[in-house]
């Protein structure tokens, strides 16, 4: 897969047409078309579509006025300002993994992969393939996998071939007696940076359920982005630091487009996503549109939810209607009461278990990456999210969301207030146990 250009090609494989009128539900065996292709600014084309799950996203520079921090004086996080960056965007687990492969076997010094799961299946071992490929050609090959996330699915099999080939393993936050408090802080990113220009951020795992290849038509709904320049640079310096033993970096920066790749802690502010993502609720003044698998909000995120709606924004939530954690989906529908009542339309994601991680406000301001919103996400474990006011990436984002609504059911205000008893000892249950989700 590669980005396409004002003159480039479509990659091979993606089917290039003209948006349909309609957004018609696909039928099961195709792909829907994940979101525009963006020409510049002042480009007299029409925008496009693709049909692979991977989509790509340009756009002119705009200027968005600066935001405050939370710490008086501190500018605790950058404000997205717009920019030209180029990002491609992948909702379709079998074309990012070709993408994947592709990269880490042209890569030229170094490969350095984070994962939160990484399995021994038919993906991992692929994966593994290229990492151990380029071990052996002599490059500087790392792979951290999250010791709990990967618990059961990175075999000692694999793991000791990747050794033997050359490639640095390293399991993080294993179970120590000594340090027994650790083993609650994950390391939650997905990253693969190659030679410190091409960088990958995302919700997806390396595992077959992300795969129709592997796993058929139940798949898991996903999202991905790739990136180039200076924010492959940015996620370089991260992952250095990250090996290094730093986990309070120095504080981000935003690149010369104004785009920003933000861990969850620096020096000056240890819950970073969380800041932003507050200013992106409270910047709202039309729309806002989130996904997430896992929503068991804190206090004052939800607050902001609320407080958007009662203001006139048109707040949607696409939610799992399927969850393979079903106690945070249990804690999540502890919330909806409060959150419909207040105006704010919720929809449950209905064929497949839905694993995506964006926000867009406005169409012109969103993220993608590897934070939920919920408690562990926000103010426990380790994560990374882009945020971009990069027209085509929101443009792209957007289209997907009102694409997955179409395999949505919407919850009411009425309805939800006839659920069953049963259903309500599950969301106590689930509310009781929503600081450990």
């Amino acid at each position: 897969m590669r980005t396409l250009s004002d003159t480039a090609s479509p990659p091979r494989g993606a089917l290039m047409q003209t948006p349909p009128a309609s957004s018609n539900r696909p039928a099961d065996g195709m792909r829907a078309p994940s979101a525009a292709v963006i020409a510049p600014k002042g480009d007299a084309r029409a925008p496009r579509l693709a049909r692979s799950g991977a989509t790509t996203a340009r756009s002119a520079a705009t200027d968005t006025e600066p935001r405050r921090g939370r710490h008086p004086g501190v500018e605790c996080v950058p404000w997205p300002t717009g920019g030209t960056s180029d990002y491609v965007l992948f909702t379709e687990g079998d074309d990012l993994y070709d993408a994947m492969v592709a990269s880490i076997r042209g890569a030229r010094r170094s490969v350095d992969v984070e994962t939160y799961i990484y399995a021994a299946d038919e993906v991992g071992w692929r994966v593994g393939a290229a990492l151990a490929d380029r071990a052996r050609a002599g490059l500087r090959v790392r792979l951290m996998v999250d010791a709990a996330g990967s618990m059961g699915s990175f075999s000692r099999g694999l793991e000791r071939y990747l050794r033997r080939q050359g490639v640095v393993v390293r399991r993080f936050h294993r179970w120590s007696w000594r340090q027994p408090s650790r083993f609650y802080r994950r390391n939650h990113r997905k990253l693969l940076v190659v030679d410190g220009r091409e960088a990958y951020v995302g919700g997806f795992n390396l595992h077959r359920e992300s795969s129709r290849s592997a796993f058929g038509p139940r798949r898991w709904r996903d999202t991905h982005v790739r990136l180039h320049g200076a924010l492959a640079t940015r996620a370089s310096e991260l992952s250095e630091a990250f090996w290094a033993g730093e986990r309070g970096g120095a504080a981000p920066t935003g690149t010369q487009d104004g785009d920003a790749l933000i861990p969850n802690h620096s020096r000056i502010c240890r819950h970073q996503v969380h800041c932003l993502y507050d200013r992106l609720l409270q910047s709202a003044e039309r729309r806002l549109f989130v996904t997430t698998p896992y929503f068991v909000p804190d206090r004052r995120t939800q607050n902001e939810l609320v407080r958007a709606a009662q203001r006139g924004v048109d707040v949607r939530l696409l939610l799992p209607g399927k969850s393979d954690v079903p106690v945070a989906r249990w804690a999540a529908r502890a919330t909806y009461g409060t959150l419909l009542s207040a105006g704010i339309r919720v929809f449950e994601y209905q064929p497949r278990v839905l694993h995506a991680k964006t926000a867009v406000v406005d169409g012109v301001a969103a993220t993608v990456g590897t934070a939920n919103l919920d408690y562990r996400s926000f103010f426990v474990n380790y994560e990374l999210n882009l945020f971009s006011a990069n027209r085509g990436l929101c443009t792209a984002l957007e289209e997907q969301f009102r694409t997955d609504l179409g395999d949505a059911v919407e919850l009411t205000a009425p309805g939800w207030s006839r659920r069953p008893w049963g259903g309500m000892i599950a969301e106590l249950v689930g509310r009781t146990a929503r600081r450990w989700l």
